[in-house]
């Protein structure tokens, strides 16, 4: 079986659909319509530079590329666990502590799989051909499993701090009290990937197994790595959420068992047209 190779055209087709979807929000007022555009174009242009650099990598097998490439993987992630946040700690813990958990779960499990996968080829274990797309996959899902556990945390004890405050007079201390808000943003952040396993290969098929089998591999054999993505992934997924949420509610307390959520402060919302509107009312007031 060949590959099919797509052209400009085939992209460009793809590329009207986004645009029709955009304009479609547009006229029903949805308010998404300058968010998938903009979304497409860092689709297109990520994904064109992270091929570049690929082909460089593929090129100069050294560990310490792969390891530079991994940490801005990993910062990245870690940016976009803070930004998705409604409320964020204060200082360094909003964006130490996302990336901090993905590290210390996706690396690891990463760093394992890779010894395991190639420890009877004949190449290093840091090979970037696996090396890069496995640490990709651990990290997008951990990232949104951290992300969504981590917002329902803080979420949860902002809006029940009186429910917390009043367990706390009772006697309890902030593990117990926190107890009940924590569960739920730990299932809350794993919820995603069951589903995910649940339904793989009967609602859906996943992304690197479809791939696989695009590119001409063996059904049977893309279906194993899948199996082991899927595995890895949600392994990844449920440590790093368990690891961000523990954590986060230790830092809603301090020594003396008091909350402290004037250590979370609430997103500001930025838009492009709220930007717009700034500059056009001061253009007006310099007039």
């Amino acid at each position: 079986m060949n590959l099919i190779n797509l052209t400009p055209v085939d992209l460009i087709i793809a590329a009207l659909l986004i645009l029709a979807l955009a304009y479609l929000s547009q006229r029903m007022s949805l308010g998404m319509s300058n968010t998938i555009i903009v979304a497409a174009i860092r689709t297109t242009v990520q994904l064109l530079l992270i091929g570049w650099v690929l082909k460089i990598l593929f090129s100069h097998v050294h560990l310490a590329w792969v390891a530079l490439m991994a940490l801005v993987m990993l910062l990245a992630a870690g940016r976009e666990v803070m930004v998705r946040q409604q409320r964020r700690f204060s200082g360094w813990w909003g964006f130490g502590l996302g990336a901090g958990s993905m590290f210390i779960s996706s690396f690891v499990i990463t760093v394992l799989a890779l010894m395991v996968i190639t420890s009877s080829e004949p190449i290093p274990w840091y090979e970037p051909q696996y090396a890069v797309p496995l640490l990709g996959m651990l990290l997008g899902n951990t990232m949104n499993g951290v992300a969504l556990g981590l917002d329902r945390l803080k979420e949860g004890a902002w809006q029940q701090r009186d429910m917390i405050e009043a367990r706390l007079s009772l006697g309890e201390n902030g593990a117990q009290a926190m107890g009940p808000i924590r569960r739920d943003s730990m299932r809350v952040g794993m919820i995603p990937i069951i589903n995910a396993m649940a339904a793989a290969g009967i609602v859906s098929l996943p992304g690197m197994m479809t791939g696989q089998i695009l590119a001409g591999s063996p059904p049977l054999e893309a279906v194993k790595y899948q199996i082991l993505i899927m595995f890895l992934i949600g392994a990844g997924t449920g440590f790093g959420t368990i690891c961000a949420v523990h954590f986060g509610a230790h830092r809603l307390f301090d020594g003396r068992d008091r909350l402290r959520l004037d250590r979370l402060y609430a997103r500001q919302p930025k838009s492009l047209f709220s930007y717009i509107a700034k500059l056009t009312q001061r253009r007006t007031a310099n007039n």
